[in-house]
C-alpha cells in the first residue's frame, strides 16, 4: 500500500481514476494480511518465545500497516464518493487494527 500512495502522490491521481484497480489492490493488501502475515507470525513464535519481544518486533509493522491504510482511505475519501468506496471494501481502520492485534 505504501508503494501505492507514492505513486498516486507521485501522478497526482491519475491511478484512482479506476476505482476497479483500487479495489483490486486493496483485495491483494487484505489477502495478504489475512494469509502471509500469520504465517509470520506463526514462525515468529517458533523463534521467540517471549511474548513481550514478539510485541516489540510486530509493533512496527502494524504501525506501517495501519499507516498505509489512513493515507490510502484519505486519498480515496477525497476522490471518491461513499458509493464507489463501498465497492472498494477498504477495512476500517479499527477493524484492522483489531485484525493485527489478534496476530500477537
Amino acid at each position: 500500500m505504501l508503494s501505492f500512495v507514492t505513486k498516486v502522490t507521485a501522478v497526482k491521481i491519475k491511478l484512482l481514476r479506476t476505482p476497479d484497480k483500487v479495489a483490486e489492490l486493496v483485495q491483494k493488501v487484505t489477502t495478504a494480511i489475512h494469509q502471509e502475515l500469520p504465517m509470520v507470525m506463526a514462525k515468529m513464535k517458533l523463534y521467540l518465545h517471549n511474548s513481550s519481544t514478539r510485541t516489540i518486533l510486530f509493533k512496527p509493522i502494524k504501525t506501517n500497516i495501519v499507516e498505509a491504510h489512513v493515507q490510502v482511505q484519505s486519498l480515496l475519501k477525497a476522490e471518491y464518493s461513499p458509493e464507489e468506496m463501498q465497492g472498494i471494501n477498504m477495512p476500517s481502520i479499527q477493524d484492522l487494527q483489531a485484525q493485527l492485534d489478534t496476530l500477537l
